[in-house]
């Protein structure tokens, strides 16, 4: 079966090639990545994310969901020394590099309990498969409609950060200011949380990204830095 709706304001398109009707896990998923973009977008002046950063939650009265994504935000500011942060002066809470891939993953979760094995769940370009190999295309980080690498991935996920889709969106959270020193940042990981969380900080860092990127336990990483020089790792799953 195949599926695509616009949710968290992207499209996000469902394959599934098991035999049997997984009609209803399909709308499970949906269903859920639509209550995760009412509760933690930051563009949606009533939810819970909105409500915390304006301090009219407290911390205990936090939801156990926004708990947990708050943590992880928290590993990834310290481990990239500030570079990656939520909470940037004038920009308010914005967990968003976590939650879309966290969400996702979640949603990959939900599949898997209800008996799919081989699926392709695609938010955005970031996407999270399970079966395979599935082959996945990093987009150009300048000509739209090219791609520079592709991918075979099995039981895995692939995010990219970079400024194509939506500018120098990417701040750096030690200067304020947008992140420098790359065009792009692919990474594979074992679920989405990871890959999608470490592109985002690992671009953050700039130059230093994919080194850090790829330190990481289980990360294999594809980068163009502003030299339109490529960096990838040795074991990245590049398809044949």
């Amino acid at each position: 079966m195949r599926r695509v709706e616009h949710v968290m304001g992207f499209p996000v398109s469902l394959r599934i090639d098991d035999m049997g009707d997984f009609g209803t896990a399909a709308d499970e998923v949906f269903a859920w990545l639509r209550h995760v973009d009412a509760r933690f977008s930051p563009f949606k002046p009533e939810s819970e994310v909105s409500r915390y950063g304006r301090g009219e939650l407290a911390a205990d009265a936090l939801s156990a969901d926004l708990t947990e994504v708050l943590g992880l935000c928290e590993q990834y500011r310290t481990a990239t020394g500030g570079a990656f942060d939520v909470r940037l002066p004038g920009r308010g809470l914005d967990p968003c590099a976590v939650v879309k891939g966290w969400s996702v993953q979640r949603a990959a979760g939900l599949l898997t309990a209800a008996g799919a094995r081989r699926f392709c769940l695609n938010a955005g370009g970031d996407v999270v498969v399970s079966g395979g190999p599935w082959r996945v295309g990093v987009r150009h980080p300048e000509q739209s409609g090219r791609l520079c690498a592709v991918l075979a991935v099995t039981d895995a996920a692939v995010a990219t950060s970079g400024r194509y889709e939506r500018g120098d969106h990417i701040l750096d959270g030690r200067t304020g200011r947008a992140a420098t020193g790359l065009l792009s940042l692919t990474v594979v990981a074992p679920t989405l949380t990871e890959a999608d969380a470490t592109a985002t900080a690992g671009f953050a860092l700039g130059a230093d990204g994919p080194g850090w990127a790829a330190a990481r336990a289980g990360c294999e990483v594809f980068a163009v830095d502003t030299e339109r020089r490529v960096v990838r790792t040795p074991g990245l799953p590049v398809a044949a």
